[in-house]
This record gives structure tokens, C-alpha cells and sequence, in this order.
């Protein structure tokens, strides 16, 4: 057969095959590589659209002969999350791929992957104001220094904003934290680069040697906490003074309230004890053991779409995994919660109990709670 007639041999088989994507990218490594786009609800590791890596940095994916193409199909490549998404070679966001081919071949080229929601750009910052050095707690005769942290366009928008309250906040964006910190200034910045995620945190430090008392509510095995004293300061005292000094939305649906180890479950009593007032949860590897018959029973009234992001790694200690799967099918078996909670379970079998990891699932946690509505 002469080369002629091998090249016509092929191409009928490459149509007889259907739609072929092929890809390059000068930056490989052991994470797989999917396809998102308007045909799938943009999921990022549907193994329906698992890329096959055929050579050195190269990988295609055959369309089924049965699929159902749009008019137009847009799509980006991801290593598996959104987080780790297509770059170019300098760092910039990548806009949808588009092609009205439902046959041959369709050649891309990828330059770079984000990781972990880095490179981020300093223009997309958000603003850090230190809110006060000692911000009054009357509810326990104490000062604290809260800070809050605007989209990085808050004084040229007119727009309001969901807020997050979050707990530690010497280990959120400092530099200088002896365990490494969240940074969720970059993550925010990189998540307001692809225009999701503009929220504003109000982060609250804890108190230092006194933090183990002032997260810990009522007697539990650590003894008698202030945790109450506390869940009234920020429900009472805080979250009326930042609904008056700054452009937020005031309504439970885009209040949220979070932490990491004890900081996570002085963030579960809020939301026990305040319904009304926060709709969304961000628990990140919540102290259980702390209180190992924690009783779930609120007022439930009002507390539709209430959803909860739920988080633990499976390196932690023997019995984190345990005790929150334990924990969401109480909450889901209790009528506090019925049908009206969302619950998001995330679990990294390799994640340790640090911010590292923390800091992994800030973003991912901020765009489920507030910004995905499927």
C-alpha cells in the first residue's frame, strides 16, 4: 500500500473513531489529566473525560461514537481540580477552549498547571485592614486583634458581600506563623482571578495560652470551657459591628462561620447554637474527641440550605476519619438537620493535621459553600 492510500486508510479510521482531542504540555508529572466542560457541568475528575497519556507529555481522549456533542464545545484541561488547572507559561489564567468539531482530530497545547491554586498575582490581592489591635470582648472582659481581608477591588465596587468568619488568624495569612499559615490571601487572589470567590473574611486571633479554654464549650474532657461566652462574642458583638462598618450581606445564606482542629469545633457550636444567623460551615479537622457525645438539636427553624463543608485527613490521628463520618450521619439522622442541610464530605487520606493541607481545601471549601449552586 502506498503512502497515498495509508493516509486516506487513516483518516476514515480516525473518523469512523469519532471526535479525537490531542494534547501537549511541556510540564508533566504523575497527575492524571481531565476534561471539563458544558458537557459534563464542568467536573473535574469525571473519569468519563480521563485523558490517555500516550507518550512524553502527551495525551489524547477519544470521543464515545454514541455522544451527544453540544453546538459548541467548550472545555479546559485540569489535573483533577480546579485548583490545579491549565496555565500558560507565564502564569496566567487560560480562557475556555471551543470547537464545533464532532469529527478528526483537534490539537491543543498546554504550558503549565497550576498547583494547589499557585502562581497567583499580587494585583488580585485581597486588602488586609487590621479591623483593631484590641477589639473589645465584653462577654469575656478580654481584647483581641481581628483583622479583615476586602476583595482586592472592594473601594472602586459598589458591591456587597458574603462574609466568612474565620477562627486562628495568626495562622491564615502570616508569614512569619511557626506551622506555616492557610494562605488564603493567595488563594483568594487566584480564586478572584477566575472571578469566583469574592467574599470578605474577618479573621479573629485566638487568645494564645487561652485558646484551648475559649474554644471549648461547657464541660468536656478538657474541663470547663468559655466556648459559649465566646460563640456570643462574634454572633452578638462582632458580626453586628462588621455589618455596619462594611458593604456585607447580612442574610444567614451568605454568613459563614469556620476553623481547623479546635477552631473547627468552636465552629460546629455556632452553627448548633445560631442557625438563624450562619448557613454555612467550614470545618476543617474539628477536635471531636473533645466532646464524644456531642448532642445535635437546635431550633431548626429557618435553617434551610444550611450547607456544611467537612473535612479531615486521613494521617491525623487513628480516629479523625471515624469520628466525622460519625459526625455527619448524626447530623444527618437528627432533626435539627433533616433534609434541609447540604452536606460536603472531603477526605484526604494523605493529609496530615496541619495548615499545609488547611490551606489546600480553603478554596475549594469557600467556592462550594458560597459560589456553586449545583
Amino acid at each position: 500500500m502506498n503512502s497515498e492510500n495509508t493516509m486516506i486508510t487513516q483518516e476514515l479510521n480516525t473518523i469512523k473513531k469519532g471526535f479525537q482531542i490531542l494534547l501537549k504540555t511541556d510540564e508533566d508529572d504523575a497527575r492524571p489529566v481531565y476534561i471539563s466542560g458544558n458537557f459534563n457541568n464542568w467536573r473535574t475528575q469525571d473519569k468519563d473525560f480521563l485523558m490517555e497519556h500516550i507518550g512524553n507529555n502527551l495525551y489524547q481522549y477519544e470521543f464515545p461514537n454514541d455522544f451527544d456533542y453540544p453546538k459548541e464545545l467548550f472545555y479546559k484541561f485540569t489535573k483533577g481540580d480546579w485548583s490545579e488547572v491549565e496555565i500558560d507559561a507565564h502564569g496566567n489564567r487560560t480562557e475556555n477552549r471551543s470547537t464545533k468539531k464532532n469529527s478528526g482530530i483537534q490539537k491543543e497545547y498546554v504550558a503549565r498547571w497550576r498547583k494547589n491554586w499557585l502562581p497567583f498575582k499580587q494585583s488580585f490581592l485581597p486588602q488586609v485592614l487590621l479591623i483593631s489591635d484590641e477589639f473589645e470582648i465584653p462577654q469575656l472582659n478580654k481584647t483581641r486583634k481581628i483583622w479583615a481581608l476586602l476583595p482586592h477591588d472592594y473601594d472602586s465596587s459598589t458591591e456587597s458581600y458574603p462574609v466568612m468568619y474565620l477562627q486562628d488568624a495568626q495562622n491564615l495569612f502570616n508569614e512569619d506563623a511557626p506551622y506555616g499559615n492557610w494562605e488564603i490571601d493567595k488563594k483568594l487572589a487566584v480564586m478572584a482571578e477566575y472571578k469566583i470567590g469574592k467574599i470578605i473574611i474577618i479573621a479573629i486571633e485566638h487568645a494564645e495560652k487561652e485558646r484551648i479554654k475559649e474554644y471549648n464549650v461547657g464541660n468536656t474532657v478538657l474541663g470547663k470551657g468559655q466556648g459559649k461566652k465566646y460563640i456570643r462574642f462574634v454572633t452578638e458583638t462582632l458580626k453586628p459591628f462588621v455589618d455596619s462598618n462594611f458593604r456585607t450581606k447580612k442574610e444567614r445564606e451568605f454568613t459563614g462561620i469556620g476553623g481547623s482542629s479546635m477552631g473547627g469545633l468552636i465552629s460546629v457550636f455556632c452553627g448548633l447554637m445560631y442557625p438563624k444567623i450562619y448557613g454555612k460551615l467550614m470545618i476543617f479537622s474539628p477536635s471531636l474527641w473533645v466532646v464524644p457525645k456531642l448532642i445535635i438539636d437546635s431550633d431548626n427553624e429557618n435553617t434551610d440550605d444550611t450547607k456544611i463543608y467537612l473535612y479531615a485527613g486521613g494521617d491525623e490521628s487513628e480516629t479523625m476519619i471515624e469520628h466525622v463520618k460519625t459526625f455527619k450521619q448524626n447530623m444527618i439522622a437528627s432533626e435539627f438537620v433533616k433534609d434541609k442541610m447540604k452536606i460536603n464530605l472531603s477526605i484526604n487520606m494523605q493529609g496530615k493535621h496541619s495548615e499545609s493541607y488547611w490551606s489546600d481545601e480553603f478554596p475549594k471549601a469557600i467556592e462550594w459553600l458560597f459560589f456553586n449552586s449545583k
